[in-house]
């Protein structure tokens, strides 16, 4: 695993595909960012590729695998594996629909009307599931035969819950992670994970200890091939860290809403308390293409607190606005908050360049999406042409815009503190940290690597928003 900053972006956010996004790369950010989070980059019939049809292609208008293993010579790559579901539209599940009983692929899916005893599920069984929307987590199913069934399906229409329970479904992981790490991939992400284990009389959700055999199950396939393995999950952070318990990596999802409270409020206690406790082994995050989590942060601020933040987001943020994360523009997770980060500061380039000085400096390593990377600014245009609340974050960048951004001063700054972050070597996950609050504003976070040989410290002021970064002792500027 290397530890230097990761970028995560779509392969047509900038540039039109993934040989221009290697272009955008190689010019401007070479020595700014070591990994890639290259979103799905699959044919997908939905949830901007969140809903693969197969893994074993590119999308055309992305690339071909040859533009992904270019890629993956100078960027170690991470892709998304949806362990919970597949699109309709696969060839799975096609062939299930023609053939039914007769199909191959017959289980693979999670049939619902067999996963429950007669007489079920009742409304009491409904109401435990820990649902992503306000109904039962069920579609039809309309078999060629004339015949119809129902299956699960946890999120969009278009994404049918595996059953992970049965070789056939096992052998399909095998086969597509295999298929995977022979492209270039050194880190496969799997969404929707906590989903992925469903059992009588539980939640659904994150259903322990299966969710632990699944786990194994599947670091068992990588691990031969030197693949970690990032299992992500938006939830309670007593959630997360048990994957960091049981020695894999995990999410900070809590982070973006704990600083902007920081931000907001001037105040470091919460800030310092939450890096305290967060493991090294850990991948930071303040902006990714879905919204900013509250449910991550709860009980590391208190409710009131969430709730002065949430309000404050909305008074102070640039064109943010409570609609854009509603049913109005298709988001009935209330759980996130649509924004870019930089204009949930209201587009102050001081707010940001110390926002991103603290995930430089937190333990673990630091994710920037790709808007971020570039201080990018909520795109309502993109927003009410496609009723999309998500796409307030999600700007298509064209080359000749990346060139554009690049003169602005923050973003230079920004890469030139990732820079800094790529190339010290007091950020070791091996090696030490030290949180203080000198005042109730204050903050400093001290990196040292193992041998205590460097040391890296930030100081920081909320109440001014000013920061200053030392090495050994000595200023650096960036």
């Amino acid at each position: 695993m290397k530890n230097g900053v990761m970028l995560i972006t779509y392969a047509d956010s900038m540039g039109d595909n993934i040989h221009e996004l290697q272009g955008v790369l190689d010019k401007h950010f070479h020595d700014a960012v070591d990994m890639v989070h290259l979103l799905p980059f699959f044919p997908s019939s939905g949830d901007r590729g969140f809903a693969p049809i197969r893994y074993d292609e590119v999308d055309p208008r992305l690339g071909t695998w040859a533009d992904v293993e270019k890629l993956a010579e100078h960027y170690a790559l991470m892709t998304d594996f949806m362990v919970n579901h597949i699109s309709k539209h696969s060839p799975q599940f096609q062939d299930w629909v023609a053939k039914h009983n007769d199909s191959q692929w017959r289980d693979l899916f999670l049939d619902w009307d067999k996963f429950w005893p007669a007489g079920r599920p009742t409304r009491a069984d409904i109401d435990l599931i820990y649902k992503r929307k306000d109904k039962a987590p069920v579609a039809p199913v309309h078999f060629a035969d004339g015949t119809t069934g129902q299956v699960w399906n946890t999120f969009g229409e278009e994404q049918m819950d595996l059953d992970v329970r049965t070789a056939t479904t096992q052998q399909f992981f095998k086969d597509t992670l295999e298929n995977l790490i022979s492209h270039g991939m050194t880190i496969i992400r799997l969404d929707a994970f906590a989903y992925a284990v469903k059992q009588l009389d539980t939640t659904d959700f994150f259903v322990e200890p299966g969710i632990w055999d699944l786990l194994q199950q599947l670091q068992d396939v990588v691990t031969p091939h030197g693949v970690t393995l990032l299992p992500e999950i938006h939830e309670h952070y007593t959630i997360v860290h048990k994957l960091a318990e049981h020695g894999y990596y995990c999410y900070d999802f809590a982070l973006p809403m704990i600083l902007l409270h920081s931000l907001y409020r001037g105040d470091s206690q919460r800030l310092a308390h939450w890096l305290k406790i967060s493991p090294m082994k850990q991948f930071t995050t303040l902006d990714t293409h879905d919204g900013l989590g509250v449910v991550d942060a709860k009980d590391l601020l208190t409710d009131d607190e969430l709730n002065d933040t949430t309000n404050e987001l909305y008074k102070v943020g640039a064109n943010v606005k409570r609609k854009y994360s509603s049913a109005a523009y298709n988001n009935l997770d209330i759980y996130q908050i649509n924004t870019t980060y930089y204009s949930a500061l209201g587009d102050d380039d001081a707010a940001y360049l110390l926002a991103r000085a603290v995930q430089m400096f937190a333990p673990g390593i630091p994710q920037v999406y790709y808007v971020g990377l570039l201080a990018g600014r909520n795109d309502l245009a993109l927003l009410e042409k496609t009723k999309e609340g998500r796409n307030i974050n999600r700007h298509y960048y064209t080359a000749a815009e990346v060139d554009e951004e690049m003169a602005r001063p923050v973003v230079r700054q920004l890469r030139n503190l990732l820079v800094f972050r790529n190339n010290e070597d007091a950020f070791d996950l091996e090696g030490s940290i030290d949180v203080a609050t000198p005042s109730d504003h204050e903050i400093t976070i001290m990196r040292s690597n193992r041998d205590g040989s460097r040391t890296a410290k930030l100081a920081v002021d909320f109440a001014t928003k000013r920061f200053v970064i030392t090495v050994n002792g000595e200023k650096v500027t960036l």
